[in-house]
């Protein structure tokens, strides 16, 4: 199901209320998908989430006037010079549809544009959709493996996209 009625767009300080709300969907949809928890989250006060909104480099999907999506572009301490992406998350309604794809691609186009080449990002080695959709989109396994912080039980695969220029 193919549907291309949405748009992509960067998040806004006004968007804290709706990004809060799907990150507390995201981690009640899928807790071993990210490094946060639900409760962590919950107990983040509205300042904090116009902070996040505001100074965090978030992406947003949107159709009909409702986030349906989120992912975020950023960089990471262990691996310096590299971006990343960062907390994707499609409601369950948009999955099948092309949100994702364009979430990766608005990150993507953020990384390519502040100069960096490859586009990486970690992911649970128990989240096989996720994983088989990352492929679908070029990204490979580096063989870097290693544990979620919050939970070390939890493993993370390092993946990686080439970006092109051009």
């Amino acid at each position: 199901m193919l549907r291309d009625d949405f748009v992509v767009r960067a998040a806004t300080k006004g968007d804290w209320r709706n990004l809060r709300d799907l990150r507390l969907e995201s981690l009640l949809d899928t807790p071993e998908a990210y490094g946060s928890t639900y409760e962590e989250s919950l107990q983040r006060g509205a300042a904090q989430w116009k902070q996040m909104a505001r100074n965090f480099n978030y992406y947003v999907a949107e159709r009909n006037a409702e986030l349906t999506g989120m992912a975020s572009g950023g960089l990471n301490e262990r691996f310096p010079g590299t971006a990343w992406l960062y907390g994707m998350y499609v409601t369950p309604e948009e999955r099948g549809t092309n949100t994702a794809r364009a979430l990766v691609a608005r990150v993507a186009r953020w990384a390519l544009e502040a100069g960096y080449e490859d586009l990486y990002l970690d992911v649970g080695v128990g989240v096989a959709r996720a994983r088989a959709f990352y492929q679908r989109e070029g990204f490979v396994d580096t063989g870097e493996r290693r544990s979620l912080t919050r939970d070390a039980s939890l493993e993370l695969i390092t993946m990686r996209r080439a970006l092109r220029r051009g």
